[in-house]
């Protein structure tokens, strides 16, 4: 009995399955995809596929004449002998060949598409993925990360779904229920093509209706999918608090309760595909009772041949044959146009901070000391809160030490976001040896200034990877040199794999410490002009933290140097210190000065010596 398939792709939100996506938009995007693929031969590879795809339908429609040719030769009233041995022989063998090419040719087209469709698919996920990339840090910090994975990966396996499905599968299939209707009528009776197409029309009906009743049963079935997989990430992510609290058994609990709702939803969905298939069978039965009926009653009128019978009944089979996947295409295609159509809403995002058109490199450094920094009555205020920056004015020249100190929330990590162009200024100007920031390409900004910020950030690979991802092409002896600048050189000699030891997801595998000390070494890597220590040092030990402060001291020369801190004590020595408060510049100077004025600086030594 046919079937139609029920094949899980991956869960989509659920909040995705009622749109309406724009299905001529969705298509538009689609041969747009293909046409700047870069997949080899690109014409010629289409042109070649749709020609296999419609030989192949022709081939499948006119095989069943052969056979039905083959019967009526052996059922002639004739004497037997070679001859008719022979020609049965003949048709059947004919019958047996185009059987075989309608089935290999679509093969030999999925090997010509193969490059097309990959090379499709591939551009999608590299664009989307690129553009992602390429948005605003405001976009970034409000987006769900899984959910945005997602979205690039669902659009870009869609590509390759549409191309299957819509151009080889229901277009061809749609052809060949044409010419199959055409045959029938042309050749034995208009009542035989009538009877294909109200079969086919009436199976594709019920079809799409019960499958978008059954839509709520996949939606229900997917959310529990979800919501089951979103629990066991968020417990092996934090496994660590889930130990420290005792919550194991919590937290299968919770899991087999998500489980046991998506059972639920999946035996509604599976008896919704066991009703679909039954009805299904049943037209198709039916609409095969029909046809070899009035089959038979041509042949007893003499107007048929048991041949012809033959053929008639093959012809509709094989039409029916790919109708067996339509309510698992019709599904599919609803929800691959609904991926298309969230994968080019990501599209349509514009960064709030983007390169202007022709926008030049940053020009080298002129001075040898470092660059020069300035914030010139800068204003910026994030939509979140109710204060923000306000007239910031100061300059830090080459090879100073300027460091900002203040309360949580006074404006510092804005000031540094603002410096490496993450954010653009709302009011007033950011420049880098005279060139307004906005003025300038982002990437060479970001290659003039290196960050050591609070909370490294560490892939899931080795320490030589994660060390030289600010500068790739660095050599072994200049990989080595950052690290011992680190003070890392010891560890890593320890190590018993090295520089290849991997740091494990998020460096969980490293303390707190080295992974502090890795993204020091990867910003005295990158050798940048303009070095920013956001709380670098925040998460050493005092041994170590006291090292690193030389090792610091040594790399600020050639360089301007913006530091974040929040114990003074490690800024002591700075060119000058702002002091923030709500969002201005309340003090400026050298620590013994900022001391004897008595003000906010000096109420924080006193809270801070007097801890100590």
């Amino acid at each position: 009995m046919p079937r139609s398939s029920d094949r899980r792709r991956s869960p989509a939100p659920p909040e995705a399955a009622p749109a309406n996506p724009q299905t001529v938009a969705a298509l538009r995007s689609l041969f747009g995809l293909i046409g700047r693929s870069g997949a080899p031969q690109l014409r010629l590879r289409i042109a070649a596929a749709f020609v296999l795809t419609l030989v192949a339908k022709v081939l499948g429609v006119m095989a069943p004449l052969a056979l039905g040719a083959a019967v009526n030769r052996l059922a002639e009233d004739q004497p037997a002998g070679v001859g008719v041995a022979l020609g049965f022989s003949a048709f059947a063998i004919g019958w047996a060949g185009i059987r075989f090419l309608s089935a290999a040719l679509p093969e030999i087209r999925g090997a010509l598409f193969a490059p097309v469709s990959q090379a499709a698919q591939r551009r999608a996920a590299t664009e989307a993925f690129g553009h992602a990339l390429s948005l605003s840090l405001d976009f970034h910090q409000t987006k769900r990360s899984g959910a945005l994975s997602r979205t690039v990966e669902r659009g870009a396996r869609s590509v390759d779904f549409l191309l299957r499905i819509l151009a080889f599968n229901l277009i061809p299939t749609v052809l060949e229920l044409v010419l199959a209707a055409a045959v029938l009528a042309g050749k034995y009776d208009w009542r035989f093509g009538l009877i294909a197409v109200g079969t086919v029309a009436a199976y594709a009906a019920l079809t799409f209706a019960v499958s978008d009743w059954r839509l709520a049963h996949r939606r229900e079935m997917n959310t529990a999918d979800s919501e089951a997989v979103g629990k066991a990430v968020d417990a092996l992510l934090n496994y660590e608090t889930v130990k420290s609290f005792g919550a194991e058994t919590r937290a299968v609990a919770g899991y087999e309760a998500a489980l046991s709702a998506y059972g639920r939803a999946a035996v509604r969905s599976n008896t919704s595909l066991a009703f679909l298939n039954a009805g299904q069978a049943l037209v198709m039965n039916l609409g095969l009772g029909l046809l070899a009926v009035l089959a038979g009653i041509e042949a007893l009128n003499g107007r048929m041949g048991p041949g012809d019978v033959t053929a008639a009944v093959l012809i509709l089979i094989s039409v029916f044959q790919p109708l067996n996947i339509l309510g698992f295409a019709y599904r599919e295609l609803r929800q691959a146009f609904i991926d298309m159509e969230a994968m080019g809403e990501l599209l349509k995002q514009r960064p709030e901070v983007g390169d202007a058109p022709g926008a030049p490199d940053l020009p080298p450094p002129t001075d040898q000391r470092g660059g020069e920094v300035a914030f010139d009555e800068v204003g910026f205020r994030h939509s979140a809160r109710s204060a923000g920056l306000s007239g910031i004015s100061f300059t830090a020249r080459p090879g100073q030490t300027v460091a900002l100190v203040g309360a949580s929330g006074a404006g510092k990590s804005t000031l540094v976001k603002l410096a490496l162009r993450l954010l653009d200024p709302q009011e007033g100007r950011v420049t880098l040896d005279g060139c307004d920031l906005r003025d300038v390409t982002q990437a060479s900004v970001r290659r003039a200034i290196g960050l050591v910020p609070q909370d490294v950030a560490l892939f899931n690979d080795s320490l030589r990877a994660n060390i030289a991802f600010a500068r790739p092409e660095a050599s072994e002896a200049e990989i080595w040199a950052a690290a011992e600048a680190a003070e890392l050189g010891e560890f890593i000699r320890g190590l018993p794999e090295g520089l290849e030891t991997r740091v494990g997801e998020r460096g969980l595998k490293l303390s707190g410490g080295e992974r502090q000390r890795v993204g020091i070494a990867r910003a005295l890597l990158a050798d940048p002009r303009v070095l920013i220590l956001d709380e670098a040092t925040s998460a050493l030990d005092s041994r170590t933290e006291a090292a690193i402060q030389e090792t610091l001291k040594r790399a600020r020369r050639g360089r301007t140097t913006l530091v974040v801190a929040h114990r003074l004590s490690t800024v002591a020595d700075a060119d000058q210190i702002l002091v923030l408060k709500a969002g201005r510049i309340v003090e400026a100077g050298r620590h013994a000065e900022l001391i004897a004025l008595g003000g906010e600086y000096a109420s924080l030594w006193k809270r801070q010596t007097r801890k100590a």
